[in-house]
């Protein structure tokens, strides 16, 4: 039997991770029908059936669930070994695919983001945006952002920035006009701007003091995701709004919002990038958490989290 040429293994354990041919061209920047034709080649080769093919679905054969543990861990050892030598003069290379929430990009990420393409100028970032959660694995991505009660146990999860708290926020008119909540459930009697998530999903305003956790759903006079257009309803006096202190410093300094609830309001560990820990994580993964490690020390921040069930890299 002819030795398999290499090309020809790692196509197969790429479809075999995403278990879709199309997932995997994505990620790795083939063609499907490449891929395919890579796999029919290790499968005539071998005589064997290693995947199972339908119209929606890709699965192993036992055939290919046993090739893949043996040839996975060597290909990532190559993978690896590659990597060390194409950084070793310092310049690294490659495409580096994130999945992060809008927040985390618009009050993390984006400030980062500049600097660190700047210091690596052959790394080609692809950031994508959502608020659903995905398989970062599946659909191709090298790293996501979530906050830390949001990980699985099997990811490394790496800490962006400070600590971070919610605020509920109104016009003054509208605070003058209502009076000033003392209590989470006085929510239930003021108008609010609400967001609904593409799943659907109307996510209720937690709060909580003394370790008491109050949740509570005021009734809403706007529902969108759009957060600048929360931003404008609540600065127009549409109803008070729950949301990212970030999002609101400038108009509480200036005085068109007024913070309300705050002692409901404790802060919280900000958000993580996070990746697989059974991976050799790729080149440019590996600068860019360099990268959040060297920014975060020049702030003089500490890890901000402490190791529960995943893995907290400090």
């Amino acid at each position: 039997m002819d030795r398999p040429p290499l090309a020809e293994l790692q196509a197969f354990a790429w479809v075999a991770e995403h278990r879709s041919f199309r997932r995997a061209a994505a990620a790795h920047g083939a063609s499907p029908s490449g891929l395919s034709q890579l796999i029919r080649n290790l499968e005539e080769r071998l005589g064997l059936r290693l995947l199972n093919r339908t119209t929606r679905s890709v699965g192993l054969t036992d055939a290919g669930r046993r090739l893949l543990e043996r040839v996975a861990p060597a290909l990532e050892t190559i993978a690896g070994a590659v990597a060390e030598v194409s950084e070793s003069d310092g310049d690294v290379a490659g495409v580096l695919r994130i999945n992060a929430p809008e927040p985390a990009v618009e009050l993390v990420l984006a400030p980062l983001i500049g600097r660190f393409l700047a210091a690596h100028p052959r790394v080609r970032l692809e950031l994508m945006s959502e608020s659903a959660f995905v398989d970062i694995v599946g659909q191709g991505y090298d790293a996501g952002v979530r906050w830390e009660e949001s990980l699985d146990q099997d990811m490394i999860a790496v800490p962006l920035g400070g600590r971070q708290r919610y605020c509920v926020v109104a016009a003054p008119e509208l605070i003058a006009r209502d009076g000033v909540p003392s209590d989470p459930a006085d929510m239930l009697h003021r108008p609010a701007i609400r967001l609904r998530f593409a799943s659907g999903v109307t996510p209720p305003w937690e709060f909580e003091r003394d370790g008491r956790v109050v949740r509570v759903s005021p009734p809403p006079r706007l529902v969108t995701n759009s957060i600048p257009l929360q931003l404008r309803a609540a600065l127009d006096g549409i109803g008070y709004w729950s949301t990212l202190e970030d999002y609101v410093r400038e108009p509480i300094a200036d005085g068109r919002l007024v913070p309300v609830l705050q002692d409901w309001t404790p802060s919280f560990p900000g958000p993580m990038l996070y990746y697989p820990s059974r991976r050799q994580a790729p080149a440019a993964l590996r600068a860019f958490v360099a990268f959040i490690r060297d920014e975060r020390a020049g702030r003089g921040e500490g890890a901000g989290a402490s190791a529960g069930k995943k893995r907290i890299d400090r």
